[in-house]
Formats: C-alpha cells, structure tokens, sequence
C-alpha cells in the first residue's frame, strides 16, 4: 500500500517475503528431506518411511544419487528460507516534488552493501521506462535514465 500526500509518494516494495517463496521453500525442503530419508534407507536397508519400499532401491547408484539430490534441496531451501528471514529485496521508493529528490531503498543481502540507498534529483532523470509482465512469473520493473 502506497502513501501519498501533495508533496511526497512512498511506494513499499515487497522483496522476498511473498507467498509464493513461502510455498516454494516448504515445496523444496519437504521434497528434499524425502528423497534424503529414501536415499538414507536404501543406505541402511530398512524403511524410515513407511510410504515407500526402499528395500527395492539399490544404494548405489539410485540411493546415492537421490542421497544427492535431497542435500542439494536441502541448500537450496535454506538459501529460499534466508532471503525470506532477511527479507532481501524489500523497501521503498520515495519522490519529493517539493524537494525534487527520489529515494531508493532496498535490503540487499547481509554483508558490507547490506543497505542499498540511493538519491538524486528529479532533474536529473532522463527517461522513465515502466516494464509490467503477469503470469505466473509476474514482475514490475522501473528503468530510469539518469545524466
């Protein structure tokens, strides 16, 4: 929800914290521990799921390779649940007439340029492009030309 008043416009920017993250990250961490726990089983040879018969699967390759696959989602949803827990993305964009300044802020991730902030004059922008995409990968983009 934006704020505006005569002079300034706030525009908050979402950043990582949308739903579909949420979904994907319990998507890939619930698929990787299972193939973990099936590649695990096969290893040991007996069932630490119920679902699913893995006396049937041969460690070596199939349970390796799906041993495999369950670590590597695990990374992957711990990179989803981090730049959900930073929230990396997020922000504002702010114009002022009266000052005829614009503001970006954005979180970006932990380290030296944790804070992306960046200011200049209204006077100074070019050109404004708006790129608008639905869909299932749906994105707003704002290209500004600047002197």
């Amino acid at each position: 929800m934006s704020w505006r008043s005569e002079h300034i416009w706030i525009e908050p920017i979402t950043g990582s914290r949308k739903t579909s993250n949420f979904c994907w990250g319990v998507i890939i961490f619930l698929g990787s521990l299972g193939f973990l726990l099936v590649g695990t089983s096969s290893y040991l040879g007996r069932n630490l799921i119920s679902l699913f018969a893995s006396h049937q699967i041969v460690f070596f390759p199939q349970g390796l390779v799906m041993s495999f696959y369950g670590i590597a989602g695990l990374f992957i949803s711990s990179y989803f649940w981090c730049t959900i827990s930073w929230n990396v993305g997020s922000g504002y964009d702010q114009f002022d007439k009266k000052e005829g300044i614009v503001c970006i802020f954005r979180w970006g991730f932990p380290g030296k340029n944790r804070r992306i902030f960046v200011r200049f004059l209204i006077k100074d922008i070019q050109s404004v492009r708006i790129e608008v995409k639905g869909g299932v990968y749906a994105r707003r983009i704002l290209y500004m030309d600047i002197k």
